[in-house]
């Protein structure tokens, strides 16, 4: 079965046990309460300090902020450059690995707002239509 996603048409399928498992994979890597923000946030290409990143990011704390960053970090989806200056200078960059999620992210919005239209227009919601 062909479903229609805005104007990309979808087939249905069982995915494989390496799919699932890349799948889980890639989830192990942005879960977290913030990392997708932070992604987001990076995904301009340029290099950004703590204190503006953690500005762009209303409600997250200083230790919260440090500690997803050195997670992303782990994990080669952001750079931290360290300028041997004083005050001392850190800047965050996004990694080509965390770029290729731009195209993602960007599909989820896509489909959120897919969703919200399909809903608003007074059908069936999307969220309880039966695919089969």
């Amino acid at each position: 079965m062909t479903i229609e996603f805005g104007s990309v048409p979808f087939e249905a399928c069982t995915p494989t046990q390496s799919q699932r498992e890349a799948f889980k994979q890639a989830m192990d890597i942005i879960s977290g309460k913030w990392k997708m923000d932070i992604i987001f946030a990076l995904l301009t290409g340029e290099p950004t300090r703590f204190g503006v990143l953690r500005r762009k990011l209303p409600g997250i704390t200083q230790h919260m902020l440090s500690s997803q960053l050195r997670a992303l970090e782990a994990d080669g989806m952001i750079l931290r450059q360290v300028y041997p200056e004083v005050p001392p200078r850190v800047e965050y960059s996004i990694t080509r690995k965390a770029y290729a999620l731009g195209p993602v992210l960007l599909g989820l919005v896509d489909w959120v707002e897919w969703s919200r239209e399909a809903e608003n227009a007074g059908s069936v919601s999307a969220s309880s239509e039966r695919v089969d």
